[in-house]
C-alpha cells in the first residue's frame, strides 16, 4: 500500500464532522416507530439499530485505541483486528434510545481524548501497522473515521428509504437511494 503525501485532511475539519454524527443520528432516529429502526436490506445486513451498536463498538475498540497505538508503538505493534459484529451481543436488550445515548457519550469521550493528544501536524504522518493493510498513518486512520461515519449515515438513510421501495411506484427511477 502506498501512503500518499497529498492530503485534503485537516484535523479541525474532521473533528467538526465527528462531533456532529451523534446529533445527526439522534435527529434522524430518535422517537421513530420500531419498524423504521429495525428494517434492513435482507439477511446478513444491518438495520439502523445495528449500525448504532456497531458505531459504539468502534468507539471502544477501534479509533482511539489505534491512534494511541500509532503514537506509542508506531509500526512495532500491529493493531488488534476489529470485530465488526461484536455489537450484536453488546447491544442485546438495549433500546435505541440507550444506544443513541451510549454513542453520544462514547463519541464525546473519544473526541476529548483525541483533542487531549494535542497532535502536531507531524504526528499525522506517524505510522502504525494494520493487520490486513500493513503500514498506515494516523492521518489515514482519522480520515477513515470520518468516512466511516459518512458510510454509516448513508447506510442508515438508504436502508430506511428502501422500506418504501415498492411503494414509490414509477418514481423509483428518479430516486437514486433506491437504485443502489
Amino acid at each position: 500500500m502506498t501512503i500518499s503525501r497529498n492530503s485534503n485532511f485537516e484535523l479541525e475539519e474532521a473533528l467538526a464532522i465527528l462531533d456532529r454524527t451523534p446529533a445527526v443520528l439522534r435527529a434522524l432516529l430518535a422517537g421513530l416507530p420500531e419498524a423504521w429502526v429495525t428494517c434492513n436490506e435482507g439477511p446478513e445486513t444491518w438495520s439502523p439499530y445495528d449500525v448504532m451498536g456497531h458505531l459504539i463498538s468502534g468507539e471502544a475498540s477501534d479509533w482511539i485505541p489505534r491512534a494511541r497505538m500509532i503514537l506509542e508503538h508506531g509500526e512495532r505493534r500491529t493493531f488488534e483486528p476489529f470485530n465488526r459484529t461484536a455489537f450484536v451481543e453488546q447491544s442485546k436488550g438495549k433500546t435505541l434510545t440507550q444506544l443513541l445515548d451510549d454513542f453520544e457519550a462514547a463519541r464525546k469521550r473519544s473526541l476529548e481524548t483525541l483533542r487531549g493528544l494535542a497532535l502536531a501536524p507531524a504526528d499525522l504522518s506517524r505510522r502504525g501497522r494494520h493487520p490486513d493493510f500493513g503500514p498506515v498513518t494516523l492521518r489515514q486512520l482519522l480520515a477513515t473515521w470520518v468516512a466511516h461515519d459518512f458510510t454509516h449515515l448513508a447506510q442508515v438513510v438508504r436502508v430506511m428509504a428502501k422500506r418504501y421501495d415498492a411503494d414509490v411506484g414509477p418514481w423509483k427511477q428518479y430516486l437514486g437511494v433506491l437504485n443502489r
